[in-house]
């Protein structure tokens, strides 16, 4: 089971106890990919403002 399978399972449990359960399991994979590629431009617009922080005199 990939990461994001196991990412996608945990948010299913969590909002089932939450009462919500009118969510396909390709809906949770859908939100999933969206919060990984969201992760991914956070940490790379982070990493280019490090590096312009750095260069700044």
């Amino acid at each position: 089971m990939s990461v994001k399978a196991m990412m996608a399972t945990i948010l299913q449990d969590q909002m089932t106890l939450r009462g919500v359960s009118s969510l396909s399991p390709s809906d949770y994979e859908d939100i999933v990919e969206l919060l990984v590629e969201q992760l991914r431009e956070l940490e790379l617009s982070l990493a280019a403002r490090e590096l312009t922080d750095k260069h700044e005199p």
